[in-house]
């Protein structure tokens, strides 16, 4: 059989891949903190024809994918003017946890928060947001009349007389290796081996800063996905038409019995 039908057939599996990753990335191309993944192949084992020569005569056997990254460039921000909307400007992640189980951290980049009855700041799923030293940050509803987020982060309470007071500070994660974060679904990553240690700290220890009223979106550039798509479909019509080609060779061998 000839190889070149199996290359064709390695081939269009990859951009199939491909497809599925830049299919993915435009559909989140409107959810808030979403990151881009992009994918890169390598070429399988080649085939020594013969070692008799100068250089050696190697034949590949086609490609296959090697790894799907997830690029962590800042998205453009959007402003809102809802005070529990929160982006943060530089690096970093906010942690938070399910309730219902407390001993799992998440990270995420989607700030749309929202405080819920009992005066807790969670995510749209119910997540609690977490402050540095890993609990969850509450604002009592009965004691403060409203509530602020500055610059660094710190959540300060207002009392009916109008007295301020610094209440926690919400805690920014900046892990080693932000490539190595598993996406979990919902906006969140968990943790990793590969992503090396959390950190969880300030948003000045990230060398970050918190904006309130605002929330950031997609880094997915449509301009740069449909040239991917382009590239992706071409490759995938010229693996296919390798695959057609070798069939009729191999048809003309079938023939010449004939």
């Amino acid at each position: 059989m000839l190889r070149s039908m199996y290359s064709g057939v390695s081939g269009m599996k990859g951009f199939q891949t491909k497809l599925d990753v830049i299919g993915n990335n435009i559909a989140n191309v409107n959810t808030v903190g979403y990151k881009k993944s992009t994918i890169n192949f390598q070429d399988l084992l080649s085939q020594n024809m013969s070692g008799s020569g100068v250089n050696p005569m190697q034949v590949g056997l086609g490609s296959q994918t090697s790894a799907i990254n997830v690029i962590h460039t800042p998205g453009s921000a959007m402003t809102t003017g809802v005070g529990t909307d929160l982006a943060i400007m530089g690096d970093g992640f906010f942690t938070v946890n399910d309730p219902a189980n407390p001993g799992q951290t998440f990270l995420t980049r989607a700030g749309n928060f929202v405080v819920d009855a009992d005066g807790d700041l969670v995510t749209s799923q119910g997540y609690s947001v977490l402050d540095t030293g890993g609990n969850a940050i509450r604002i009592n509803p009965n004691q403060y009349a409203s509530f602020s987020i500055n610059r660094e982060g710190q959540v300060i309470g207002k009392e009916p007389n109008g007295n301020e007071t610094p209440l926690q500070t919400i805690g920014v994660a900046n892990p080693e290796n932000p490539a190595g974060l598993r996406k979990f679904g919902g906006s969140l990553y968990e943790m990793t081996a590969a992503a090396g240690n959390m950190n969880t700290g300030t948003a000045a220890a990230a060398t970050s800063m918190i904006s309130a009223g605002m929330l950031e979106m997609s880094n997915v550039d449509l301009t740069e996905e449909f040239t991917e798509m382009i590239v992706a479909q071409r490759g995938f019509q010229a693996n296919s038409r390798t695959i057609t080609t070798s069939d009729e060779i191999l048809q003309e061998v079938v023939n010449l019995k004939r």
